[in-house]
């Protein structure tokens, strides 16, 4: 943490915090979920001195209703649906950064898949049926031409890592931090595919090269961005330096996550940064890359980005960038 609060003085953000906040005794409300996706948020939460008020999440749905209602600011949600409560609401709330990418990895309890034309003839076992999983999988499936994989789909993630743990599944698909527990109880298991790596060679395929797999981002109520852009630049300022210590300081930040509730260990939190595509992209930077994606899943099913691919009104880009 010593790393952490030595960045943000340096960079003079304790004192533009400061600045920033002294008119306005309203706290930022700042929501995140327990997982990858609200790991970022965890350096924040322990330096925090008042500017924020903070909530976790174990579930996106539980975070929904504050967000349309406008009791949160800003929050760490899915990528998916920061364009459903864009639609939803009506260009109510904005994406405001990319901060979590891909998250699903392929594990193998043995040696024969390395790429995805390898998951030809295999069975995988796997959850998110009717989400973003199954879109993602099934994309880069068809793109390579497999149509001979068996997918089989259980209820619950915990499901498919009990399975898999118990010997009774040697071939599954698991989000972070579960992939590392799983890797960390069983050494039999290796991480076979990355599937954000390999949905961008797929969209490559598809003629949609730089095309990113997101699965977390920060959105912000489009009226508080409106009028307050001193309070989200420096949210931003400070977030981005949070996401540079988690992943220069993986040990140190891991206890932080778990002091703030995100994960239950710090083993796991640890060996789990490294794969969680932890990053902080603005701006036409998240734009670009995010639209492809907003477009890919609207073909699988427009209900997964609220019924139609968002405009370029729903990236926050401030106004001196445009």
């Amino acid at each position: 943490m010593k790393k952490f609060l030595s960045l943000l003085l340096a960079a003079g953000l304790l004192l533009a915090l400061t600045s920033a906040f002294a008119q306005d005794n309203d706290k930022v409300r700042v929501a995140g979920l327990i997982g990858p996706t609200g790991m970022s948020l965890a350096p924040m939460m322990a330096q925090n001195e008042g500017v924020y008020a903070f909530t976790l999440a174990a579930a996106p749905e539980q975070l929904v209703g504050e967000i349309v209602a406008g009791n949160v600011d800003i929050a760490a949600v899915p990528t998916n649906l920061a364009a459903v409560l864009y639609n939803r609401t009506k260009g109510a709330v904005q994406m405001l950064a990319v901060n979590t990418l891909g998250v699903l990895y392929v594990l193998e309890k043995g040696d024969t898949v390395h790429t995805a034309a390898d998951l030809s003839g295999k069975t995988i076992v796997t959850a998110g049926q009717g989400a973003v999983p199954e879109y993602v999988l099934n994309y880069i499936l068809d793109k390579n031409g497999i149509a001979d994989a068996t997918v089989e789909y259980k209820s619950e993630h915990n499901e498919v890592n009990s399975l898999a743990a118990s010997g009774m599944a040697d071939l599954v698909m698991l989000p972070q931090p579960m992939a590392t527990a799983l890797l960390l109880k069983d050494a039999g298991f290796r991480v076979a595919l990355d599937i954000t790596e390999q949905f961008a060679l797929a969209a490559e395929k598809d003629g949609k090269p730089g095309t990113v797999l997101s699965m977390g981002a920060l959105v912000v109520q489009t009226s508080f961005a409106q009028q307050h852009p001193d309070k989200v630049a420096a949210f931003l300022e400070e977030y981005s330096l949070a996401v540079t210590f988690v992943n220069e300081e993986p040990a140190k930040a891991a206890v932080d996550i778990v002091s703030a509730g995100i994960l239950p260990s710090e083993k796991v939190a640890e060996a789990a940064i490294p794969l969680c595509n932890i990053v902080f992209v603005v701006g036409e930077e998240m734009k670009t890359s995010i639209d492809p994606l907003m477009e890919i899943l609207y073909e699988a099913d427009a209900k997964s980005v609220g019924g139609a691919v968002p405009d370029d009104a729903f990236y926050y880009i401030p106004a001196e960038a445009k």
